[in-house]
């Protein structure tokens, strides 16, 4: 079926319209529909989403519950038989990680995420050492390559679970995908797009994993946490260092998967090397046992 076929089957973008594809989504076409009712963003999904166990039913409710805590563009129709989210165009700045890289900024996007956090709840749970094992699992049945030394790391992954579990945290409404491209500046607030990784989770993922996704310096995940929980914390900062190292070493996998099955022209496993990279120097720090201690302390 092509992209007319399958804008056809959603009412709200009747014809006549105008279609411009939108750059980025690595599971997505994304094209801004305009018709004589409005403008909106339809969301094509294919096929790579299954291989990554996207849940299509989950994204749309929790892009509804986004919605609903003001934090998301609002769903206008979803058409499961076409694969198709139709959401309400905003109008703004995409921003790059060089934005992230203010302490102003982070404070709003601090703003943002607590906003969401406090929202309705999300369908289904999002654990990245879950999403990582069974993604490992993907890998290993299909036969896609993995990185060198990537099945070594696993006793440190498992000190890592085992001492973020000292101090358990109730999970909220995450968003778990926030690289700088899901998040758009209106000019007063900053709005989150994209929820396919979406889910109940641990908030200190979605700050290291902000973070970590603009590969910003130690400090400004120190402004990010300070800014969202309103006092500086130790533990907290090491939570979200240490989660945002396990976001690093999960997600090589997603590219792993993507490098073995996409169809798409995209160079997936140098944008997965470049996050596996940075997960090994971590791994092999001197401030690893530190963040270990820190996560199971007292503040």
């Amino acid at each position: 079926m092509d992209v007319d076929s399958r804008l056809d089957q959603a009412a709200s973008l009747a014809r006549p319209r105008t279609v411009e594809p939108l750059p980025g989504g690595l599971t997505n076409l994304n094209f801004r529909v305009t018709t004589p009712q409005g403008r909106y963003v339809a969301r094509l999904s294919g096929s790579a989403g299954e291989m990554l166990t996207i849940d299509r039913d989950a994204e749309h409710a929790n892009s509804r519950a986004a919605a609903a805590a003001g934090v998301a563009p609002q769903v206008t129709e979803y058409v499961p038989a076409a694969r198709l989210l139709v959401i309400e165009w905003i109008e703004g700045r995409t921003l790059d990680a060089a934005d992230l890289d203010d302490e102003v900024m982070l404070g709003r996007i601090a703003d943002t995420c607590r906003q969401l956090h406090a929202g309705p709840a999300f369908r289904g749970v999002f654990d990245m050492f879950d999403v990582q094992q069974r993604y490992l699992d993907i890998v290993r049945r299909n036969g896609f390559r993995l990185p060198a030394g990537y099945l070594e790391l696993a006793p440190q992954v498992e000190q890592i679970r085992r001492a973020l579990a000292v101090r358990a945290v109730a999970p909220v409404p995450c968003h778990n995908d926030l690289l700088p491209a899901n998040m758009i500046d209106d000019g007063q607030r900053i709005r989150l797009i994209d929820y396919e990784y979406s889910g109940m989770g641990d908030a200190c993922f979605e700050l290291g994993n902000i973070w970590s996704e603009a590969s910003l310096p130690p400090e400004r995940l120190t402004e990010l946490v300070t800014a969202y929980h309103g006092r500086h914390s130790r533990s907290l900062i090491a939570r979200a260092r240490l989660l945002g190292l396990i976001g690093k070493y999960g997600w090589t996998l997603c590219a792993a998967i993507q490098d073995g099955s996409s169809p798409l022209d995209f160079d997936f496993w140098s944008w997965g090397m470049e996050k596996y990279d940075r997960a090994v120097a971590e791994f092999a720090g001197p401030e690893l046992a530190t963040w270990l201690d820190d996560v199971q302390a007292l503040d």
